[in-house]
């Protein structure tokens, strides 16, 4: 998908119709251009308009790209990794993909495999001050966005992760053991990524300006923003893994005793079990027994198994076994 985007007079945002763009000769000039998951031909049109080879275009659609920033003749391309979300079946699963940034002097091109919402904040305006002109204040705050949106997904995985807790505490299944599994799991990639933004931040920190990023003061609080921001979901990321690590591991042993128990109530209830099978083996032997033929035989060989069960029963409620 292609989307072209330009600031109107007035800062009101504008999209530009395929129509349009499509004709000859048109002029990016202080346009943003939006790639989500682009066919072939998608990218080579956005690289005849902007001048960008096409292989740095797709270089955010592989997954494993890492964060970083690169600086060629005629653009810089900063690459970070952003959080979605998927919905599952009646819960959320998270993690990460890259997502390119590519400045040149007079366009700004953003590449990503899906849709996200830190990027359809500036579609819907909910980012103020927001102008596709001003290029370095929107690299820096979409990077705000960005950090804002894994802090707020943060939030929501700890929230799960204490919903789920709460139905472990009535019953261990599977399915709750899984869904924690699942939130331990985008905590990890939630860590890595914000590790690469982390440094990538830290790298524009210390490029104050060159041709590409020119940063007046007020850009550069808000890259000090970004990077506070960053540094707490970092810690915010730690604490969580920290703790649901924690909290697996405690529920694991819990299942472990669980299963202990289990098999040792089992292992008394057959042991009870049997003195009535080993007495009834003794009476039934075809040679004399006390009270063979008689009623009273039957009555002692009950009476006897009641009694060896009762005292195996309270000499194991004794020794605290069951």
């Amino acid at each position: 998908m292609v989307e072209i985007f330009k600031s109107e007079v007035g800062g009101k945002l504008s999209a530009i119709l395929p129509e349009v763009y499509e004709q000859e000769g048109f002029s990016v000039k202080d346009c943003w251009i939006n790639l989500v998951n682009p066919s072939d031909k998608e990218v080579a049109f956005v690289s005849s308009l902007t001048g960008i080879e096409d292989d740095m275009l797709k270089a955010p659609l592989d997954d494993e790209e890492r964060s970083r920033i690169e600086q060629e003749d005629d653009h810089l391309m900063v690459l970070v990794d952003m959080p979605v979300i998927d919905e599952e079946d009646d819960y959320y699963s998270y993690y990460t993909i890259p997502m390119g940034t590519f400045i040149k002097q007079n366009v700004i091109v953003t590449v990503s495999l899906r849709e996200s919402t830190a990027l359809r904040d500036f579609v819907r305006g909910k980012v103020k001050n927001f102008r596709t002109d001003l290029k370095t204040r929107f690299l820096y705050q979409m990077l705000y966005n960005i950090a804002a949106r894994f802090l707020s997904y943060l939030k929501q995985i700890d929230k799960a992760s204490g919903r789920i807790q709460n139905e472990l505490h009535k019953s261990t299944k599977n399915k709750e053991l899984i869904q924690m599994l699942d939130l331990e799991n985008s905590l990890v990639y939630f860590a890595t990524s914000l590790s690469g933004n982390d440094a990538v931040i830290s790298r524009l920190l210390t490029i104050k300006n060159n041709r590409f990023l020119i940063a007046y003061e007020e850009e550069q609080e808000l890259l000090e923003d970004v990077a506070v921001e960053t540094k707490q979901a970092i810690e915010m990321c730690t604490i969580y893994r920290d703790i649901l690590s924690g909290t697996m591991d405690a529920y694991a042993s819990v299942i472990s005793n669980n299963q202990n128990s289990i098999m040792k109530a089992l292992a008394i209830i057959t042991l009870m079990m049997s003195i009535p099978t080993l007495v009834a083996s003794f009476f039934g032997m075809n040679t004399w027994l006390p009270g063979g033929q008689k009623i009273w035989g039957f009555v002692f060989a009950i009476a006897l198994s009641v009694i060896l069960v009762l005292v195996t029963f309270l000499v194991v409620k004794k020794k605290k076994l069951l």
